[in-house]
């Protein structure tokens, strides 16, 4: 990783390694794993980050009618590679007007779900998961829990898939609607596949 990063559970500008250390860090929450600015939606863009990355980059497939890819993210550095990952999209809001998705992979500890769905701690918090799923996902034929997190103005669900944190975090939060019917979720890194993805505009909702 090179030039600007920012700390995944704040957003705040994160400081490079020095001569006296070789993590990257963040005033506020101490080493983190550096989150890079936002990529442009586009195949040569994401490639640059599938090569190093330790957790799936998630896809709704097929997708939404009328739903983009908006845009990539990654939290990680050239010693842990990447360990947190965003993939935007976006879209027609089934209960009217647009709508955006944040699809984010993560090893515990990052705290980029939750920096993205604006909770103080690295996970989902007291209580979590202690009632019935709300939602579900399928990958690979197979369905997996999400429950829902208490936050303003978007919908967040969470779970754990493939080892990994799984959190959808979804702008205005009627557009939870999108999880009525699972969504089928595709791992970009998966080499089998050649998904003809097709991107619109940088999402604004992923660190400009």
């Amino acid at each position: 990783m090179a030039g600007r990063a920012v700390c995944p559970r704040c957003g705040n500008e994160a400081r490079a390694p020095t001569a006296w250390s070789s993590a990257w860090r963040c005033d506020l929450h101490g080493e983190i794993c550096p989150l890079a600015l936002a990529r442009m939606p586009s195949k040569e863009c994401l490639g640059g980050l599938l090569g190093d990355a330790r957790v799936p980059f998630w896809v709704p497939w097929p997708l939404p009618q009328g739903w983009l890819v908006t845009g990539f993210t990654g939290a990680g550095d050239e010693r842990s590679g990447i360990r947190g990952s965003a993939v935007a999209v976006s879209g027609p809001n089934p209960l009217g007007g647009p709508a955006d998705l944040l699809i984010v992979a993560e090893e515990p500890g990052v705290g980029l779900g939750a920096g993205l769905a604006g909770l103080p701690g690295p996970d989902p918090g007291d209580g979590f998961a202690s009632g019935q799923p709300n939602a579900t996902v399928k990958v690979a034929n197979h369905e997996a829990p999400l429950w829902l997190v208490e936050v303003d103005r978007k919908a967040v669900f969470a779970g754990e898939v493939a080892g990994s944190w799984l959190w959808l975090v979804l702008w205005p939060d009627t557009a939870g609607a999108l999880l009525i019917e699972p969504l089928e979720l595709r791992d970009l890194r998966d080499p089998a596949q050649d998904l003809d993805l097709p991107f619109g505009a940088l999402s604004p909702r992923l660190p400009a």
